[in-house]
């Protein structure tokens, strides 16, 4: 027989003409029976049986045409009838029309037929889109397994330090250094910064007194105002899967100098300029809601999350200094007086590691005579780091950097220490110029990197975890 000779499918009381040799050359199945030297593999129709109209239909209509239309409506009729003729290209287009609205359905089917390649990419497309794919009520529908699964594949890159500012200058090692790059990332091996998006959204710029968390490997900049003094609200979202920014649901109420945290999936927003309430931020509505406001507004305050809790220490109240730890549980939604400081501290930055919080740079001025630990006074700018384990309430005062700024700096948690970005404490006080270093909290000592390649303000310190092929 020629291959080009036309094969009559037959199922029920149908029947559809096939050119062979497309039969052969999309189908294993038909591939299979035609080199199979068996009795049915001479005959010019075939008999089929079990699949559905539909699904035969369009991909035979592939096979014919090389083109498919794929509809919510027939995808298991479609995904059926190509895992049992073997049509593979299918199941790899299928993977290219992988959508918000058809992902969970696509993944369900290919645990039922055992298709593992589309099985993959419905994974790997619901983890570059998590928080989108939370708001859709059949991916809750997914065993609790697979939903863990999808948010662990999004911390499945390299852990690595990302920049972002205002940069006016940069002197990167890049063939396309005039760009004006405000995104940088850092490579470890190398020791060096290197691009990684060209631009932020144009009503990023110019922003100050945002809030910044990471949440869910997201990068979110939350609020803060612009140089005409005027608060914003907007919120915009990083996803390093994917090396694009996008914004979400607003503020409810306009709000900067405030702090951004990360507790238990949802991001609060803690005080501001002259303001003591909090919003609750939801990936999974997309919404900000007002939760309950701290006891009093507070000024130049300093906050991170701890062991599922919110822990808020210094800073001013309209009377008086703060010298309170407050403690926020998400779970009653309450406020309390945690424990009282001897010492007042204001400006920090604050992070946590297991039950310890520690705190970075600022000012600390002691409230108590004949304390064992040394403390800075209020004059000096020098960039220490305090310990406070929330366990046992126990001060410890780390070894300080006398060269170094502790004032409006920006840090992150990454690996064994805390990186920041400072300034020499011997240079003019201009805050473009910024040093880069590291503090090792199992160590307690200081390493001093590369100076940061970049003259720049409004800067910050994180880290993510990026893909790798970024």
């Amino acid at each position: 027989m020629s291959s080009d000779q036309i094969i009559a499918i037959v199922m029920d009381d149908k029947i559809y003409e096939v050119n062979k040799k497309k039969l052969i050359e999309k189908s294993d199945y038909f591939r299979a029976l035609y080199s199979s030297g068996m009795r049915e593999s001479t005959e010019d129709s075939v008999q089929l049986q079990g699949l559905s109209v539909p699904g035969l239909e369009l991909v035979l209509e592939f096979i014919n045409t090389s083109k498919v239309q794929v509809v919510n409506e027939t995808l298991e009729d479609l995904i059926e009838t190509a895992s049992f003729l073997q049509v593979t290209s299918i199941l790899k287009l299928l993977s290219s029309e992988i959508r918000l609205d058809n992902c969970v359905e696509l993944y369900s089917l290919s645990e039922v037929y055992g298709t593992h390649d589309l099985r993959n990419a419905c994974l790997k497309y619901m983890t570059c889109y998590y928080h989108p794919m939370l708001r859709r009520p059949e991916f809750s529908s997914l065993p609790s397994a697979v939903r863990d699964q999808v948010r662990e594949m999004r911390m499945k890159g390299t852990a690595t330090l990302v920049a972002i500012g205002d940069f006016t200058c940069l002197s990167l090692d890049v063939p396309d250094q005039d760009e004006p790059w405000s995104m940088l990332r850092y490579g470890e091996v190398e020791q060096r910064w290197k691009p990684l998006a060209n631009n932020l959204p144009p009503d990023m710029i110019n922003v100050r007194g945002y809030g910044s968390a990471v949440l869910d490997n997201y990068l979110f900049i939350v609020g803060g105002y612009r140089m005409t003094s005027q608060e914003i609200s907007a919120v915009h979202c990083y996803n390093p899967c994917r090396n694009e920014w996008n914004q979400v649901a607003p503020l409810n109420q306009k709000r900067s100098n405030f702090k951004l945290l990360a507790v238990q999936g949802k991001l609060y927003a803690v005080g501001g300029q002259c303001l003591g309430t909090v919003e609750c931020y939801s990936p999974e509505q997309d919404w900000w809601t007002c939760v309950s406001s701290m006891p009093d507004p507070l000024a130049e305050f300093s906050a991170c999350e701890c062991q599922g809790m919110i822990y808020v220490m210094g800073g001013y109240t309209a009377r008086d200094r703060n010298t309170n730890v407050l403690c926020y549980c998400p779970t009653s939604d309450t406020w309390k007086v945690f424990r009282s400081c001897s010492a007042h501290i204001r400006k920090q930055q604050m992070l946590s590691v297991e039950d310890t919080i520690y705190l970075v740079g600022g000012y600390t001025h002691e409230l108590e005579a004949g304390r064992r630990q040394r403390r800075p006074s209020q004059t000096e700018d020098v960039l220490t780091v305090q310990s406070y384990n929330v366990t046992t309430g126990e001060w410890i005062q780390l070894k300080e950097n006398t060269s170094k700024s502790g004032l409006n700096l920006t840090c992150t948690l990454h690996n064994d220490g805390i990186y920041i970005m400072s300034r020499d404490v011997s240079l003019p006080t201009s805050l473009e110029h910024r040093v880069f270093l590291k503090y090792n909290i199992f160590s307690d000592a200081w390493e001093a990197f590369r100076r940061f390649p970049a003259l720049g303000q409004n800067m910050l310190l994180c880290s993510l975890y990026l893909p790798n092929m970024l």
